[in-house]
């Protein structure tokens, strides 16, 4: 019986993920200086799909994201809620001030920078394999609705040989059942999937690399650079690299 090995096609961000942050461990609404939807509360809006920036475990939204988010809201003396939305209606909700930050492994684009502001980016990773081959193989491509992957793959093969899915493990899901044959989806997230499913493999290819960043509103100058400044300090001291360490262990030499 013939085996098939899917592919999935692994698209590296930076992990500058998009956040947007308000207020300043202040508890009125007169004295709530970085403007957070809720005084004392940080709002963040993500979708936990995204190993091993943002994901489930039991009830609680764990990752990257989650805890260099609760990381900076312990710098602006703010209680952090995650909510868990769809990811493309994070950056309208960010805008329109309906959450506080978008922090969902959200890439810096041009396109999203007309939206809202972006902070100080804080880790990297990205890479299409062998994109020449998937380009002429005429597949179907799977890619999570409004990501950057998303973007990139309707430029290169057009919108007929899309498939959109909410959530990156439904594509996954779609890629075991042979509805696509390639994935397009961050390098770390594909790490993941691919440990956890037999049969799933990540092509080699660097195709681009993108920066992981905070979105804020842009009418919200103090929050943003109340922000760049917390991560400036968690870079300082280390926070940062240790929890990406924590999810990324370094390769020994």
């Amino acid at each position: 019986m013939k085996k098939n090995f899917l592919k999935i096609v692994s698209l590296t961000m930076v992990a500058a993920m998009g956040f947007l942050m308000a207020g300043c461990g202040t508890t009125t609404e007169s004295d709530n200086e970085l403007g957070t939807v809720t005084p004392g509360v940080l709002t963040m809006a993500t979708n936990a799909y995204f190993p091993p920036y943002e994901y489930y475990e039991g009830s609680e939204i764990v990752g990257i994201d989650a805890e260099i988010a609760a990381a900076v809201a312990d710098k602006l003396g703010l209680e952090l809620v995650i909510e868990d939305v769809e990811f493309d209606s994070i950056i309208a909700g960010v805008q329109s001030g309906k959450y506080d930050i978008g922090c969902a492994g959200m890439t810096v684009t041009e396109e999203r920078l007309q939206s809202v502001n972006f902070t100080s980016t804080y880790s990297t990773g990205s890479d299409i394999t062998d994109l020449d081959s998937l380009i002429a193989s005429g597949c179907m491509v799977g890619v999570q609705s409004g990501t950057t992957g998303d973007l990139y793959m309707t430029d290169e093969i057009g919108e007929e040989r899309i498939d959109r899915y909410n959530k990156g493990n439904d594509a996954v899901l779609a890629l075991q059942n042979g509805v696509v044959g390639a994935v397009v989806i961050d390098n770390q997230p594909a790490q993941s999937f691919v440990a956890a499913n037999e049969g799933l493999v990540i092509l080699d290819t660097p195709y681009t690399v993108e920066d992981y960043a905070m979105a804020v509103n842009k009418d919200n100058e103090a929050l943003l650079e109340a922000i760049n400044n917390a991560l400036a300090e968690l870079e300082a001291d280390g926070t940062l690299d240790s929890i990406i360490e924590t999810y990324i262990p370094s390769e020994e030499a």
